[in-house]
């Protein structure tokens, strides 16, 4: 959202340096974030971990991070268009794939938004293309591989833009991704928008069909009209291919300029295939998908009230959380290695143990974004998940 981003650039820039690990809450006996040295100040909000060993950092001043030791040594890459105004860039998402290949989204008005791609470890770059729309700004890049996932960005022409690159399409123009101009897209006038604080305003379900070709993802909104989630299907192994679009309203969630869902989270997306239900004649009838969402406003990062909700039906029905996280929050993840939900905002992270029902405080730091087993945050925070200094359930 292009007020959002505004605001949000201020806060990180304002926060002080942090070098030390943040206190641990109440009933947490240590620390349950280790500080890494990341050797930037800006400010982080693009992370992807591939396996633990090898992960991705992004930010600005078109900062882009790279480790393959586990975080003990993070190195800066490349500027992607260096020669030119890639420093002026503010790389809000990273979407990685082992330590040679990846891919940046900066966010920013108009052509400021744009997707450069390296094959080489990030010594090069590579331009995929620029926004071509002055008004428009993007948010969120989700990709299963590298040719294939979700490009997600604030509306223009009354509808959000959101575009698929599907790997049998090839690079093409756009870099291979195509806009999908659907009724479903449509916003709520001017007052609806998406927020580009974590990359993680879509989540991506498994690619579950037979064939190999169902592809399934989640969009969260907020803004003046409230807030929804729209969930898209493309079904690539039928004839005809046959697209299910939905959206549910989540009025638990407060509205404003910098209010809303913030980040979704999906909970099975690694479910076995002998877990999947398949309709007669082709397709799928997925099972229903674990969601999180969460959020707040921003603007008053201590206040908890409508902050998270939960969906059990893969986003057809939701639930606000009893208990929320202890303030406003812009990324949430499920650790299948903890067995456990991690959220994280400006005044700190939560665990929840019972799939967002209740959350119980971690730490007060201030982070954006999570991709386990690493989490980051203004002033070049990069810190590692001691999940031994977790509380137990």
């Amino acid at each position: 959202m292009k007020t959002g981003f505004l605001i949000l650039f201020a806060m990180a820039a304002g926060s002080a340096v942090v070098a030390q690990s943040p206190s641990a809450m109440p009933g947490v006996s240590e620390p349950v974030w280790q500080m890494e040295e990341s050797g930037t100040t800006a400010g982080l909000r693009g992370i992807d971990s591939v396996d633990g060993t090898v992960a991705w950092a992004s930010g600005t001043e078109g900062t882009v991070l790279r480790t393959v030791d586990g975080g003990a040594h993070w190195t800066k890459c490349a500027v992607p268009n260096g020669d030119k105004d890639g420093a002026t860039l503010d790389f809000r998402g990273v979407q990685a794939w082992d330590e040679k290949s990846a891919i940046v989204m900066a966010s920013g008005p108009g052509e400021k938004s744009r997707l450069y791609k390296t094959t080489d470890g990030c010594g090069t770059w590579t331009l995929l293309f620029k926004n071509p729309d002055k008004d428009g700004f993007w948010d969120t890049l989700r990709m299963w591989t590298s040719t294939d996932g979700y490009l997600a960005g604030d509306p223009v022409a009354g509808h959000f833009y959101f575009a698929e690159a599907v790997k049998y399409l090839g690079q093409g123009v756009n870099g291979g991704f195509f806009a999908l101009n659907k009724e479903e897209f449509k916003a709520k006038g001017k007052s609806e928008g998406a927020f580009a604080a974590s990359n993680s305003c879509v989540a991506l379900g498994p690619v579950v069909s037979k064939s190999g070709q169902a592809r399934e993802a989640w969009f969260a909104t907020g803004g003046v009209a409230g807030s929804r989630v729209i969930h898209y299907e493309h079904f690539l192994g039928e004839e005809p291919e046959r697209l299910s679009i939905s959206s549910t309203n989540l009025p638990m969630f407060p509205s404003g300029e910098g209010a809303g869902i913030f980040s979704i989270g999906i909970r099975d997306a690694h479910r076995p295939e002998s877990e999947v239900l398949f309709r007669e004649g082709g397709g799928t009838s997925r099972a229903n998908w674990d969601l999180v969402v969460v959020g707040g406003d921003y603007t008053k990062p201590n206040d908890s009230r409508n902050t998270a909700a939960v969906s059990k039906d893969s986003g057809s029905t939701w639930t606000a959380s009893a208990v929320p996280p202890h303030g406003y929050r812009s990324t949430v993840q499920w650790g299948e290695s903890i067995h456990a939900w991690i959220t994280a905002g400006t005044n700190g992270s939560d665990i929840s143990r019972d799939d967002g029902k209740t959350w119980q405080p971690l730490d007060n730091g201030n982070w954006n974004a999570l991709s386990l087993p690493f989490i980051v945050g203004p002033k070049g925070r990069i810190a590692r998940l001691n999940a031994a200094a977790l509380p137990k359930q």
